[in-house]
């Protein structure tokens, strides 16, 4: 979930009378925290930039408010995509989308966004997720989705939720969660909760939106990996203007079990909010793992936003090989984090204007042998901000 504060419901668009929607939007035009050394395994780098391409806010597809995308993925069976969003069941139920992606032309640029189909999440009843408000404590705040490689079915993740009022009333203690499901949206398994992870009213657990954001599956999909968008409640303050953060990447294996855990080390807040009582953050958004048979290494994306200046979107190659497997209850002090190597700040892009980008996946393989690395934006349901896809090359 974005760290803006949710605005009012927008106004909405018409409806779309056409059962797909088709957007052929033109292509528009810090201090790190240590360690910096190149990654062992390091082979990336990115090459063309692909293409843009944006959803205006409020549109209207599938009787859902298109917006909120958080995570997306690619089957590459079938080709086509699905994108998650992170819609709590406030605007409507918890869902994702079905989409087809066109690269077209000499470059195999990103030429079209197609909304092909909107499904809602279910209940072990049958039934979609209740909103927060007046909901029976199963609400979700879906912000990852993968296809499972083995069966062709969804994993998707969802942060939970941790609202501790400070005037006596009961708190609210939603534990966040990795789920298998359906194409039709029914739910599958469920991957335990790490222990350290859970809601807890107290001085650990989940802080609240800074949950398991990113997901990715690795060694061929036997772990499912997962990476908090901030620092667990025990494991240090949120990043500041000069200091930055301590977060967990998880390694499970598709029965729940903990193989791994690591710490990453998030960058500061890269700018002075204005006014300076204005509200700034980051975190972790979405990782991506480079090769599904390598367990070792990832993408990551970070997301900083600055009331006053914007976001600012990098994108960091992570190796976890020689950093210190935390997993049983180990503490982040003392041990030696991931290393990250700076691929890509999205500044450096011909965008007009970079969003609030949550989720990345991997795209076709390019004729040169490259692959097509896809990002996309959370708008958070905002008429300010926008849907964005964009795709660069990477070698």
């Amino acid at each position: 979930m974005s760290f803006r504060r949710r605005p009012a419901v927008p106004r909405l668009l018409a409806a779309m009378a056409t059962p797909a929607l088709v957007l052929t939007v033109a292509a528009c035009g810090p201090t790190a925290s240590p360690p910096e050394a190149p990654p062992a395994s390091t082979t990336l780098e990115v090459g063309a930039f692909l293409g843009e391409h944006r959803i205006p806010p409020g549109t209207q597809y599938g009787g859902t408010t298109v917006g909120g995308f958080s995570g997306l993925d690619r089957d590459p069976e079938s080709e086509s995509w699905v994108i998650v969003s992170d819609d709590r069941s406030s605007l409507q139920p918890a869902r994702f989308y079905t989409a087809n992606l066109r690269f077209d032309g000499p470059d195999a640029a990103l030429s079209a966004v197609e909304l092909t189909g909107t499904t809602p999440f279910l209940r072990p009843d049958g039934t979609p997720y209740p909103p927060l408000e007046g909901g029976d404590g199963t609400t979700v705040d879906p912000e990852d989705i993968r296809v499972d490689p083995a069966t062709h079915q969804l994993i998707w993740s969802q942060e939970g939720e941790r609202l501790v009022p400070g005037d006596g009333t009961a708190p609210t203690l939603i534990d966040p969660g990795v789920r298998f499901a359906q194409r039709d949206g029914r739910v599958g398994a469920e991957l335990a909760v790490p222990p350290e992870q859970r809601a807890d009213a107290g001085d650990r657990g989940i802080r609240q939106n800074q949950g398991p954001e990113g997901l990715t599956l690795a060694d061929r999909g036997n772990l499912v990996v997962t990476a908090l968008e901030g620092p667990l409640l025990q494991d240090g303050p949120l990043p500041t203007r000069t200091v930055g953060a301590l977060s967990r990447i998880v390694l499970q294996t598709r029965a729940g079990e903990i193989v791994s855990e690591f710490v990453y080390p998030q960058e500061p807040i890269f700018a002075d909010p204005v006014p300076a009582d204005g509200f700034a953050n980051s975190g972790v958004t979405a990782v991506l793992a480079v090769d599904d048979a390598d367990p070792a290494h990832y993408l990551v994306v970070e997301r900083s936003f600055v009331t006053g200046v914007g976001n600012k979107i990098r994108l960091y190659e992570v190796d976890t090989a020689g950093a210190t497997d935390i997993a049983g209850g180990q503490q982040v002090s003392g041990a030696t984090p991931v290393t990250k190597r700076l691929l890509l700040d999205l500044a450096d892009l011909p965008l007009a204007s970079v969003d609030n980008i949550e989720g990345m996946a991997w795209g076709p393989d390019r004729p040169d042998g490259s692959r097509t690395l896809v990002l996309v934006s959370d708008d958070n349901f905002s008429e300010t901000q926008v849907t964005q896809f964009v795709a660069v090359a990477v070698r």
